[in-house]
Order: C-alpha cells, then sequence, then structure tokens
C-alpha cells in the first residue's frame, strides 16, 4: 500500500475527531456562558487543547511523509506551522497564511493551559476561542485529504483511491 494513501486514510479518520472537538469545545462554551458553571469552561478548554493537539499531529504526519521531515529544536511546534503554510518541494501549502495565525493563537493559549490550572484562564478568552473555533476549523478540512496535496510528490502516479 502506498504510503500516501495510509496518509489519506489516517487524515481522514483524525478530521471526524477534529469536528468532534470542534462541536464539543462549541457546546460546552454556550453551555457556560448560558449557566455560568466554570465546568463547561474546563471543558471548553480541554476540548480547544485537543483539537489543537490533533491538528497538530496531522501536520506532522503531512510533513513527514510527504515533506519528508518534521522541524526539530525548542521552536518546531511554530515551525511546523510555517512548514504547512510554505510551498515545500512541489507540495502546495497545506494551509493558508490566515489559517496559521488562527491556528498560531491555539498554539499560545495551548502552552498556556499546559503551564497554568485551567481555573486561572479567563472565562472571556475561552469563549472568544470556541466562537472562533469552527471557522478556524473550516479552513483546514477541506485541503487536507486533497488528492493533489498528496500526490504530487509521489514519483508514481497517485492512485484513485484517495
Amino acid at each position: 500500500m502506498s504510503k500516501y494513501i495510509s496518509l489519506a486514510g489516517r487524515l481522514r479518520e483524525s478530521l471526524v475527531d477534529l469536528e468532534k472537538s470542534v462541536n464539543r469545545a462549541v457546546k460546552l462554551g454556550k453551555q457556560a456562558a448560558k449557566s455560568g458553571d466554570d465546568g463547561y469552561w474546563d471543558g471548553v478548554a480541554f476540548n480547544l487543547d485537543s483539537f489543537y493537539s490533533g491538528v497538530e499531529r496531522i501536520f506532522g504526519d503531512i510533513a513527514l511523509t510527504v515533506d519528508g521531515s518534521i522541524p526539530e529544536g525548542t521552536e518546531w511546534h511554530r515551525d511546523l506551522l510555517y512548514q504547512v503554510s510554505a510551498e515545500v518541494g512541489g507540495r502546495p501549502s497545506v494551509i493558508a497564511r490566515d489559517t496559521r495565525r488562527c491556528l498560531e493563537e491555539l498554539r499560545e493559549f495551548r502552552l498556556m493551559v499546559r503551564e497554568k490550572f485551567a481555573f486561572n484562564i479567563r472565562p472571556s478568552q475561552l469563549e472568544a476561542l470556541a466562537r472562533d473555533l469552527p471557522e478556524c476549523a473550516e479552513l483546514n478540512p477541506g485541503r487536507l485529504p486533497d488528492k493533489h496535496l498528496l500526490c504530487r510528490s509521489n514519483p508514481n502516479p497517485c492512485p484513485q483511491v484517495i
């Protein structure tokens, strides 16, 4: 089986999980705003973190499988976003620059969540991130499983399975 076909299958599965994280973050954000219950905000924070972590896994998979490498060093998380937003070795960009900016906000948020207790995060920040998440997420999945994205750097003709 081609590594590109395997990648496409993994991406399709991961996109389903990302959609669940988006839906849960939005739903919990609405419940938190309505009820004022801090427990819902914890759920929003968890799902925002889960969404970004899933996106990062997808990008790492694409970078390793298609580009042949993932960034290293202390800034590898940021560098990965730049790698997938650029054309690399004949592969078109996976995400647009606007998407990268949106994801950078989520990456920074994830750092904060992991360094602080969730109850120290302002609900207004969580509410804004949850509200904007569907738009940010919508900009990503449409391009990820694209046959041309996965096959452009493939030396063999890309199978029709993708």
